[in-house]
């Protein structure tokens, strides 16, 4: 329901092009659905402060066109589809962890890996990956959670709310220099959470070798002694090739691929538990077929 202006890339067109998609491939219907539910103020709370919160509710009592703390574009749902973005990654994780499922992918708007703690920006107002993991933390006592960013800007929000919590890994692949001008290898994490940040920026034209390579030869050592009991994914596909806000150029079968490595962290340390939450992805050709491949990956089908 969230609608920003017209030709905005954020557009609820991503969702409906995307459930085409699937249903076209045939998975919509091997999919288990999840109930969603809202994320209350509580929910927020983790992550959020309720000074940032205050001037969400005010900015868009006002009918302000853009969010007061940065670039994103409001509308009279925006907190309504964003608090069901957040309670849908909340959702997720319970249905993995309580073991009804053993992976699930929330197919959400608006992205939120750009949200910090006091700040919504690139299109993001609320952080449902963070909010996730701490939901995570806070129902079901997991103390060691690993979030994988591959979207092709870096997820400046998700670092910025644990760059000092040891419980949380945050790894990141992304296009440097790009939006938002953060995640350079020596951001790595501050006082009790030192050395649990790791970025790998990568210039205009990267693609496999480069992204892939990273996940194969930085995330899998590190998780040797990190050791996470949850994976979660940041699964943006602004980093396929073609998309018109990035200038990667990873094809379908490499997310398959970068999906398997995730999956073989997940297997080894965390029991096969996966939580993938859909971040950015603006072409509407290229972002549902690379998400048709991820969760071809996590659904252990082979590709057509």
């Amino acid at each position: 329901m969230h609608a920003p202006p017209p030709d905005h890339p954020e557009s609820p067109e991503r969702l409906r092009s995307l459930l085409h998609r699937l249903e076209q491939e045939g998975l919509l219907g091997r999919l288990i659905r999840i109930p969603g539910r809202d994320a209350t103020d509580d929910d927020l709370h983790l992550c959020h402060t309720r000074a940032y919160l205050a001037a969400v509710q005010k900015d868009i009592a006002r009918r302000a066109p853009l969010l007061s703390t940065g670039d994103t574009h409001l509308s009279p749902h925006v907190d309504a589809s964003a608090r069901a973005a957040a309670g849908a990654a909340m959702a997720a994780v319970d249905a993995v962890l309580s073991g009804s499922v053993r992976n699930a992918f929330a197919a959400v708007r608006p992205p939120g890996h750009h949200a910090t703690l006091s700040r919504g920006m690139g299109f993001c107002l609320y952080n449902s990956v963070a909010i996730a993991a701490r939901h995570a933390r806070r129902a079901w006592g997991v103390d060691r959670i690993l979030i994988a960013d591959w979207d092709v800007h870096h997820g400046n929000g998700t670092q910025d709310i644990f760059y000092d919590d040891p419980s949380v890994f945050f790894f990141s692949t992304h296009q440097a220099p790009w939006y938002p001008g953060t995640g350079w290898p020596d951001e790595t994490g501050s006082g009790p959470g030192r050395g649990t940040t790791l970025n790998c920026p990568f210039p205009a034209g990267s693609g496999r070798r480069e992204v892939l390579g990273a996940f194969r030869r930085k995330l899998l050592p590190a998780m040797e002694w990190f050791r996470p009991a949850l994976v979660l994914i940041s699964a943006g596909f602004d980093s396929r090739r073609g998309d018109p806000l990035g200038r990667f150029r990873l094809h379908d079968g490499d997310f398959r691929e970068l999906t398997e490595t995730v999956l073989e962290i997940a297997e080894r340390w965390a029991q096969g538990r996966v939580v993938s939450v859909l971040e950015g992805g603006y072409s509407l050709q290229g972002m549902p077929s690379a998400a048709a491949a991820h969760l071809r990956g996590l659904m252990g089908l082979r590709d057509p």
